[in-house]
């Protein structure tokens, strides 16, 4: 496994220069890091949203990358897909036909009708293989913590192939280990966000969380284990400013600058955005057997989005208690266009706040955006019109 650093240029400095660099990588289409892992000799293991069990390449010696799609012309993958399908699915294409990243091996999920036939596109373009993950579609029955496990091992079989490394008990532990860690340090980061929001703004919680999709854990460790306590001790005072949900973003991801706007006009105090790196919600047990303990840990240990059914996760009431947990006052309620599962969630959601009597603003965004002036102005009308009524 590569051990040196991928990204050094945030150590030794100031917290403001550690917060750009991290603005920086994420922003880099030709994702640096894993560039740079692929040249130490280490081989790399792209997923798809929204969740994937990292851990079980991390053990193989693997680099996993999240791959959330970027602000790139899919001039090549236009040709591969439908025109009205959502951009995350060609921009994730399109790096890989441009050799923007290069991959060893590729996981998707059927989490929706244009991503169900992801897989098959990209192995028809590449030669190495394109795998479908099948996460359980019934979350209720008492099989499915049994089912998940062999379609983990399955999985782990193949990596084991193209990693040329077995996946032992042990490395899967080890893993699993350091996960809980970042799991933890998001739990904290999330715990700043709702408790003192004028700490850390909305775009700069994202960066610290989202360059963890091309890291190493242990690298994505030492930044926020670094990062957090500079940030509690900010010499900031909070604002008036309307404490709000954001709900949207579960697999497309909103423009940085998008979030941004957000930030400028209230706090953002909990989200759903890549909400695979935070799916699970406690510590994985390390005793025992390794794999059906993660297996377990996505079922009974876990988050909400429109892609998961989980009767005891009904996702309206799982918002009201993220707004009612976070303190928030309002909830922004969003969709990626054409994301036909956010689109659905969206009439539910709504619904269900104006039932709880919760204001909410309502929007559709997508990750090539360049313009926010207007959203920018309706956001302001509608936070001005809560802090003054």
């Amino acid at each position: 496994m590569v051990t040196e650093p991928l990204f050094p240029a945030w150590r030794d400095t100031a917290l403001d220069e550690t917060l750009y660099e991290c603005r920086e990588l994420l922003e880099d289409t030709g994702f640096p890091t894993v560039a740079r892992w692929r040249e130490r000799g280490g081989k790399v293991l792209g997923h798809f949203q929204v969740y994937f069990p990292e851990e079980i390449a991390h053990a193989a010696g693997m680099l996993p990358v999240k791959l959330r799609g970027a602000p790139v012309e899919p001039a090549r993958a236009d040709s591969l897909f439908g025109s009205y399908l959502c951009s995350i699915l060609k921009t994730s294409l399109e790096i890989a036909l441009s050799n923007k990243i290069v991959l060893d091996m590729f996981v998707t999920h059927p989490i929706c009708d244009a991503a169900r036939n992801l897989a098959g596109i990209w192995g028809r373009n590449f030669a190495y293989p394109c795998e479908i993950l099948y996460l359980p579609q019934n979350a209720n029955s008492g099989h499915t913590t049994t089912y998940l496990r062999g379609e983990y091992d399955r999985l782990r079989r193949r990596i084991e192939e193209v990693a040329g490394a077995a996946v032992t008990d042990d490395a899967l532990r080890a893993s699993t280990e350091i996960y809980n860690t970042n799991r933890a340090l998001l739990r904290d980061l999330y715990a700043l966000k709702r408790t003192a929001p004028w700490l850390v703004t909305a775009d700069e919680a994202y960066v610290l969380m989202a360059v963890g999709s091309v890291l190493p854990r242990e690298e994505h460790n030492a930044l926020l284990a670094a990062t957090l306590p500079r940030l509690a001790a900010r010499n900031a005072k909070p604002q008036d400013r309307v404490r709000v949900v954001f709900e949207g973003g579960f697999c497309e991801q909103p423009p940085l600058d998008l979030i941004r706007v957000l930030g400028r006009s209230c706090y953002v105090v909990d989200d759903d955005f890549l909400i695979g790196l935070r799916w699970l919600t406690d510590d994985v047990p390390l005793d025992g057997d390794a794999l059906a303990n993660l297996a377990e840990a996505y079922v009974h240990r876990s988050s909400y989005s429109p892609v998961q059914h989980d009767l005891r996760k009904r996702k309206e009431d799982m918002l009201l208690e993220r707004i009612r947990a976070s303190g928030a006052q309002a909830a922004v309620v969003t969709a990626a266009k054409m994301c036909e599962p956010g689109l659905e969630e969206q009439v539910t959601y709504t619904r269900t706040l104006d039932a709880a009597g919760i204001p909410y603003f309502v929007s559709e965004f997508e990750e090539n955006m360049t313009s926010f002036d207007h959203l920018e102005i309706q956001l302001e009308t509608f936070v001005e019109n809560l802090l003054f009524e």
